[in-house]
């Protein structure tokens, strides 16, 4: 319990003084399992979690937000009177029901030149639930104009299936099919919850084609190992399953994962990853 508390603190203090030396050309660009809203939660219900996620979004000067369970009114409470845009859609139907792997962006500095949705299955163009998937997933997608690097560049933001080996394996070989359809040789940036270990096949297939932000981070990597604590304070934090990749347009400054807490409780089940990055 120490040991993380410690930790919690540092996190806060790190990112802190990194916030005052980041340069006007980079980025920080942060993905969050935010957890479902669900009263079954009981005291780790949104209700008493969502102000927590917004304020440690806008603590640690976050640029680009992509976020993964989140549903309606969570997507919609996180754009209230805020500085970004979004772009998501509800993996049911296409439209507003069920979860959002939506991307949020500053709106001040970047501008949208176009974006989409497609669903990590057989027939990627409408909704659907592929191979042995447990669940429809989907992956969200937008191109952005920065108007400070004068840059283009693509995000892609997913959550692979918790149940299917096959459904894992075979939505990294889409990835990879859909990545180089739609973003070409342009910058690329692909963040989610994957669901995976960092040794597994879908993984490997990723690095065929992109690189682990935090192998690269020219930074040495900060905070724990693992990203989901299933909401208990005294998880050993070993399972690595949020990921952001990248390809080689893109410098990785810095890399961490946010282990912040407060009265011996996370704002997830999940840690948030941030990554600042460069777009070369």
């Amino acid at each position: 319990m120490i040991k993380y508390a410690f930790l919690s603190f540092f996190s806060l203090v790190a990112f802190s003084c990194l916030a005052q030396k980041k340069t006007d050309k980079s980025l920080n660009l942060l993905t969050y399992n935010i957890r479902f809203s669900t009263p079954n939660d009981g005291v780790n219900a949104w209700t008493n979690r969502k102000d927590w996620v917004k304020e440690l979004v806008e603590f640690y000067d976050t640029d680009i937000l992509c976020v993964q369970e989140a549903l309606k009114d969570q997507v919609e409470y996180i754009l209230k009177d805020s500085r970004f845009e979004m772009e998501g859609v509800g993996r049911d139907e296409g439209k507003t029901r069920g979860e959002y792997t939506a991307v949020f962006y500053d709106k001040s500095r970047f501008k949208k030149m176009k974006a989409g949705t497609f669903w990590l299955s057989e027939t990627p163009e409408i909704a659907s639930k592929g191979w042995d998937a447990q669940i429809i997933r989907i992956c969200t997608w937008v191109k952005l104009y920065d108007k400070k690097s004068k840059k283009d560049f693509f995000v892609f933001n997913t959550h692979y299936d918790h149940m299917g080996l096959i459904a894992r394996d075979k939505s990294s070989e889409l990835l990879k099919e859909k990545i180089k359809l739609i973003a070409g040789n342009s910058p690329v940036i692909l963040s989610g919850d994957l669901n995976t270990q960092p040794e597994t096949r879908p993984i490997s297939t990723l690095k065929t084609f992109l690189s682990d932000a935090k192998d690269i981070s020219k930074a040495k990597p900060y905070g724990p190992e693992g990203t989901f604590s299933a909401f208990n304070f005294n998880a050993e934090l070993k399972e690595r399953i949020d990921y952001i990749f990248v390809n080689d347009q893109i410098d990785v400054m810095k890399f961490a994962v946010l282990s912040d807490s407060k009265n011996q409780r996370y704002p997830s089940d999940h840690l948030p990853v941030m990554v600042r990055l460069r777009i070369k």
